[in-house]
Formats: C-alpha cells, structure tokens, sequence
C-alpha cells in the first residue's frame, strides 16, 4: 500500500461528493489512498465525463441518502463501496452482511431520519403560518381560473427558477386522473404535464391498454420544476417535502373539482402526496385503496422510472409493470 494520501475537499453535498469520486475513479485512485475534507467554501469540482464503470442504480439511490447524514466519515464509506463495486464485484449491495455495505445502509437510514425531520419541521412552520399556495388559490374557481392563477403561484422558491408553471390538462368529467411528481426539461418549457420522454412512455402504455389521452386528466403533485444545472443541462432532482406540501392546495383543488373515479399516482412522490409518507411503492403497487377524494386510489411507477432502467430487459420489466396497473385502472 502507498503511502501517498490524496486529500480531497468538497463542499457537503452529494453532488460535490459524485464529482470528486468521478475523477478519482478515473485517475485509479484506491479508497484507502483518500482522505475526505468537508469545507462548505471548498472549490467546485468540475465532473469528468460519466466513464465505462457503471454502477447500479440502487448504489446512487443509497448514496444520495446516506450523503444526507451527519457523520463526516460518510463520504469515505461512499467511496470504499462505490470503488469495490467498480473493481471487485457488482452485486456487492446485495451482501447486506459485508461491513462496508452494512456501513452504508445505516449511514442512508440515518440520511433519511435526518431529511425527513428536518422537512417536517419546515412543514409544521409552513402550515403555522399559512403559507405555501393556499393564500393563491381562489375559491370556488374552475380549472381554466385555477390554471390562470397557478401562473402567478409565489407559495414555494421553486417558482424563482423554472421558466413557468405547468398545471395539470385534461377535461373536467375525467374518469381517470393521473398524478405524476413534478415537470421535467420539457414540460417547464412547454407548460404542459407529460410531454417530454416520460410523457412518450406513458402515451405508448395508455394506448396499448385502450385508454385514451385526450379522456385522461394529468397533473403534477408539484407545478414548477425543480432542478440542478450542471453545464449547459438542467437535472431533475426530486421535490422536497417541504414544496410538496406547499404545491398541495392546487393539488386538492383540482380533485375536488375532477372528482375521478380513479385516481392514480405515477412514482413516489405522487404516492407520498396522496396516501402519506409512509406508503411505500413497490411493496403496495397495483393495489386499489380509498382515499378521501377517490375510492379507487392507486400507485404505480412513474415512466420515468422505465426511462431509468440500465439496459433493454429491465425497461422491459418496468415498463410491463406501469403497462399492466394502467390496464387495472381501465378495468377499474
């Protein structure tokens, strides 16, 4: 073993942690060759190009909460399993008895118990002092007066940053109304929910099982789009709970005035918003339950998430399973 440490200073975000890692990967730069700084004016470091070592998507999803805890030893045990995924073996997270990788799942739980009651406290503040949207939605207002004021929304700091709201489409008499997370890229340019490649993959199952569109009422749990750039691109990042609950009264408002017979919910973060943050999506999927503004309410994966599949067989899979819950919808 080296003597030689390389020491690396990053700002305490996951990002910064990602762009360091990139580079040191690429330079073959062993964990135990790394000692990690934090330092919150550290300078940013630019990310090499994303190179031939491919790791699974579970590793980012895990990574990005454990980067949500406390401990400063968090970003050595997210380089030490991220470089014996590389260099020994893929499947490494599925040994949840090897040390580095239990390591890593009880810094993601303690990252998630620390997010989570860091937001609650910023909702708990938001709902004491009636802020959010509620104070911009006019009462009693159709769709066409709710959409109009939607687009001078000022209820969270999201709307500071994406090009314009985008509200939810679709006829008032919908029998079925789908919610999705927020705008993409696409959708934020061109105010409208589900028109980007998400929106290609959710139109290619709705017709498959028979369900058209245009009959289709579709919306967002969140209306501005919320992102990171990086270059010249603009990444999603997932809305926080925080904005979800401050987007919840365009949300309500627009169901109150549906009132769908079926109510479904495309990923996540839609499930969170309609059945809480305890409902888990892949555990309760497919499955219809009672909610106060639909008797059949249900969950299923955002096409998103078919888009995110790491090659041809597992986008098969995942987009067999949004297909097959879009057709319990029709039959529902």
């Amino acid at each position: 073993m080296t003597d030689i440490v390389r020491v690396v200073s990053i700002a305490p975000t996951f990002e910064a942690w990602q762009a360091a890692a990139r580079g040191l990967l690429r330079d073959g730069v062993p964990s135990a060759e790394v000692e990690w700084r934090e330092a919150a004016d550290a300078p940013v470091i630019e990310a090499p190009p994303p190179g031939s070592a491919r790791v699974p998507r579970q590793f980012l999803e895990v990574a990005r909460q454990a980067a949500g805890a406390t401990d400063p030893a968090r970003w050595s045990a997210l380089y030490t399993v991220l470089w014996r995924l590389v260099h020994e073996r893929r499947e490494l997270l599925a040994d949840t008895r090897d040390p580095d990788v239990c390591r890593l799942n009880g810094l993601a739980a303690q990252g998630r118990r620390q997010v989570q009651q860091a937001e609650m406290q910023e909702v708990l503040a938001l709902e004491q002092q009636g802020g959010g949207a509620a104070p911009f939605v006019p009462k009693g207002a159709g769709l066409d007066e709710l959409r109009a004021a939607a687009a001078r929304c000022e209820g969270c700091e999201l709307f500071r940053r994406a090009t314009q709201v985008v509200f939810g489409r679709g006829p008032t008499d919908a029998r079925v109304l789908l919610v999705g997370e927020q705008p993409g890229d696409q959708e934020d340019l061109k105010g409208a929910p589900f028109v980007g490649p998400a929106g290609e993959v959710l139109d290619r199952a709705l017709a498959e099982v028979g369900l058209d569109r245009r009959q289709v009422y579709v919306t967002n749990a969140v209306k501005h789009f919320s992102f990171v750039e990086r270059g010249k691109r603009r990444i999603h990042q997932t809305p926080r709970l925080p904005e979800i609950a401050a987007c919840r009264p365009w949300l309500e408002a627009e169901l109150e005035i549906v009132k769908p017979q079926i109510l479904g919910c495309l990923g996540a973060t839609a499930a969170r918003a309609i059945f809480g943050p305890e409902f888990r999506l892949l555990r309760q999927r497919g499955q219809f339950f009672a909610t106060r503004w639909s008797p059949k309410t249900i969950a299923t994966l955002h096409p998103s998430a078919v888009l995110r599949g790491q090659d041809d067989a597992e986008q098969a899979r995942l987009y067999a399973m949004l297909r097959d819950d879009l057709r319990l919808m029709v039959a529902g």
